[in-house]
């Protein structure tokens, strides 16, 4: 194909965007559109008809499989065996990091410098903190990490970081603490070598002016998922005279956590106001009904280039399942039994199937649906949800409650979080243990219950003991609850004494996160309540052992992802589930104008994965610590035309009974308006008696704290923190409650 033919398969904005001759092309193309194939038949076209060097071309990425993914096509283009190493092609931070390497005389480094991972750099922030004397509760190594990183990926060093307020004056110290370690043990972090790259082409003209000259071609891959700094070492490196050539979709920005700014794709417009834009829209992925849903959805985002998506297949394709189920559980049923009922219709096979939702957390009810029917799956982006670092802590806390012997649980958690219990205590704690016959967990209950009168408390030197006996006391209490109290209060009494969520959610995403998974499992704890903790116990080893089941990526079974983690996927079948508000979009999103933008980005990644049906699925309540809550649809549901939708489930009879408006014009769902228009007569309004904070007595159990009162299913319920039981949801009509 080299020579002429080399742009032979490509369609005609294909075509435009690979052979453009002017010095600035932004390419916007749609999903399914080609991206990567024009980037790679551009290099192809360079090399082979313009007589571009190869070491004239830098060509950037994301990812380092996707640079793999490039360089094997152009090689299979220009029939090469191997790429020219001239050609600079890789991700943003490999390429930074080589040219580092190469200027290091430029810099405060050795040539030998060490890139820190993501836990070193946490680790350093801890030793700066440390350092400073600074608390670690009020300033949270995740959060100050986060506020770095932010200030890098801005370009910001420590001598320019804004201070406004006293908590920028402690982050700016930290700040100059955490640069100052790096810069004494000759390393940089993955924002350094963006950073630093960009101060050396600003600080050194001459070394700019010779990465300008070298490479005249620039080539950017994904490039609405740039950042600031990145951004403005594009421009440095491209200079007046060279070639700029980006491609991207800002309708598939969806990393703005990590520092990702779409309006780079505005700001390319507004800087190169000569420049070539080619929209790539044709699809050669999904039917046109998909195409249609994903564009009315898109449609109603500002700041973006208008796409109109039309599908290459030359066909319709089957109409959206919307399916409301009557709760959580059923939303997981429902997803299994119809990829079951296609597999044995022999209508498709394991791997045609993705399912998608928008947290972690979700992920649970579906694989136990999958587990209960005996299907396999393949869980993508993430630790299945019973392999989650703090799901298996908090089992670890409930088998030490139920037996304090066992070595594995008590290991894993006996210095979570941390309390003072290094590996030199627990190497003593054992060999006390085995001296006097014991397990461990024995001598830390006899520990915690008799403190100095223990007849252990002179195996350990100074005060390494106190902690363990702290410990030990925990342990007992949980030991002797177990069997006292109620599954849900013993969970809520593990995480108050161990100060769990303040240990595991730090405020960031991820923390937040990883605190919904602890609430999920939760969750199930009030399932057991009547059936009690071994049996809950018994369930989750179930669970577990099947869960460790071969499952090869090869496997043709169904994928279980996070919208974030399906970006540049695609699949047959493709099952969105959760979509109620609060969960797509997010409730964390409801207050951002962009974050509600970028959620919506994200509902529209997910349709555009699919390639022949989509099925749209949501929950009309959801189980919620022992009872259910109602649920309102996304309203991203609203924007989907009624005729590309086949409603089931729940749903259709609840259509039957609401006006013909609900799906008049082009809305699947009305205008809240038109709802509460449709609804039927309101229900009396029910008086709540109770209010948080009240102090009440109970005619069994004494006295407690109103923690929270609501109306279900139009009985006033009322949750309670007793001082003798803990935790207790009642109905407050029958109760028997008197406030005090």
């Amino acid at each position: 194909m080299v020579g002429a033919d080399i742009l032979s398969g490509l369609n005609e904005a294909q075509r435009r965007a690979v052979t453009s001759q002017a010095r600035q092309v932004l390419v916007l193309a749609g999903p399914g559109s080609g991206k990567t194939r024009v980037l790679t038949y551009r290099i192809a076209y360079l090399i082979a008809l313009q007589g571009v060097r190869p070491y004239q071309i830098l060509a950037v990425t994301f990812t380092n499989k996707a640079a793999r993914e490039m360089q094997t096509r152009v090689e299979r283009l220009l029939q090469m065996e191997r790429l020219p190493s001239e050609i600079w092609l890789g991700t943003f931070h490999a390429t930074c990091a080589r040219m580092l390497r190469r200027e290091v005389k430029y810099l405060p480094l050795d040539q030998n410098f060490v890139i820190m991972d993501a836990d070193d750099q946490l680790a350093i922030v801890r030793r700066a903190i440390k350092d400073l004397n600074i608390s670690d509760k009020l300033y949270r190594p995740t959060t100050v990490h986060a506020a770095i990183s932010h200030a890098k990926n801005n370009l910001l060093l420590p001598k320019e970081y804004p201070v406004r307020s006293y908590r920028d004056e402690v982050i700016l110290r930290i700040y100059e603490r955490y640069q100052q370690v790096l810069q004494d043990s000759n390393a940089v972090d993955f924002d350094d070598l963006l950073l630093w790259a960009y101060r050396l082409l600003l600080e050194n003209p001459q070394v700019c002016e010779n990465y300008q000259r070298r490479f005249a071609h620039i080539l950017v891959d994904e490039f609405q998922d740039t950042n600031m700094a990145q951004y403005a070492l594009l421009r440095l490196l491209n200079g007046r005279e060279n070639s700029l050539f980006v491609v991207g979709d800002e309708d598939q920005s969806i990393y703005r956590w990590r520092g990702a700014d779409y309006r780079n794709v505005l700001r390319f417009e507004e800087d190169y106001p000569a420049r070539e834009k080619v929209l790539l829209e044709q699809n050669y992925r999904s039917t046109q009904t998909v195409l249609d849903a994903a564009r009315r959805v898109i449609d109603r985002n500002p700041h973006r280039t208008a796409k109109h998506l039309s599908s290459a297949r030359g066909e319709s394709g089957e109409r959206i399942i919307l399916y409301e189920a009557v709760d959580d559980y059923a939303e997981a049923a429902y997803v299994v039994d119809t990829i079951e009922r296609l597999l044995a219709a022999h209508r498709a096979k394991g791997s045609d199937f993705a399912v998608m939702y928008r947290t972690n957390a979700q992920s649970r009810l579906l694989e136990e649906a999958f587990l209960r029917a005996g299907l396999g799956y393949r869980l993508v982006g993430a630790l299945r949800f019973y392999g989650r670092r703090e799901v298996k802590d908090v089992i670890a806390f409930l088998r030490l409650a139920q037996n304090p012997a066992d070595e594995i649980s008590l290991a894993r958690v006996i210095n979570v979080p941390p309390r003072g219990i290094g590996d030199k205590t627990l190497v003593a704690l054992q060999l006390a243990a085995r001296q006097a016959g014991l397990a461990a967990g024995e001598v830390l209950l006899d520990l915690g219950r008799r403190g100095g009168e223990s007849p252990f408390w002179k195996a350990f030197s100074g005060r390494s003991v106190i902690p363990l006996a702290d410990f030990g006391a925990l342990l007992a209490g949980w030991h002797e609850s177990a069997a006292a109290l109620p599954l849900p209060t013993l969970f809520d009494r593990i995480l108050v004494d161990t100060v769990y969520h303040e240990y595991i959610d730090d405020e960031s995403d991820e923390g937040k996160d990883r605190w919904e998974n602890v609430q999920e499992l939760r969750k199930m704890a009030y399932d057991f309540q009547e059936r009690g903790l071994s049996a809950f116990l018994e369930n989750l080893a179930l669970v577990s052992d099947q869960d460790t089941m071969d499952r090869n990526p090869e496997q043709e079974v169904p994928t279980l992802l996070t919208l974030h983690a399906a970006k540049g996927l695609e699949f047959k079948q493709v099952f969105i589930i959760g979509l109620d508000e609060g969960l797509l979009p997010h409730n964390r999103s409801m207050d951002d104008p962009e974050e509600m933008a970028e959620e919506r980005r994200l509902f529209y990644v997910g349709i555009t994965r699919a390639k022949d049906n989509l099925y749209l699925v949501r929950a009309s309540q959801r189980s919620s610590y022992g009872s259910f809550e109602p649920t309102e649809p996304s309203r991203f549901l609203e924007d989907i035309p009624e005729n590309l939708l086949q409603p089931q489930g729940v749903l259709r009879s609840v259509l039957r009974r609401r006006s013909p408006s609900f799906f008049g014009g082009t809305q699947a769902y009305p205008s809240v308006s038109r709802r509460e228009q449709a609804a039927p007569q309101a229900a009396p309004v029910i008086v709540r008696r109770f209010q948080p904070s009240m102090r009440v007595r109970h005619p069994s159990w004494g006295e407690g704290i109103v923690l929270e009162s609501k109306v279900v299913d139009g009985e006033e319920t009322v949750d309670v923190a007793f001082a003798s039981v803990g935790f207790k949801r009642l109905i407050a009509s029958l109760a028997g409650l008197e406030v005090l």
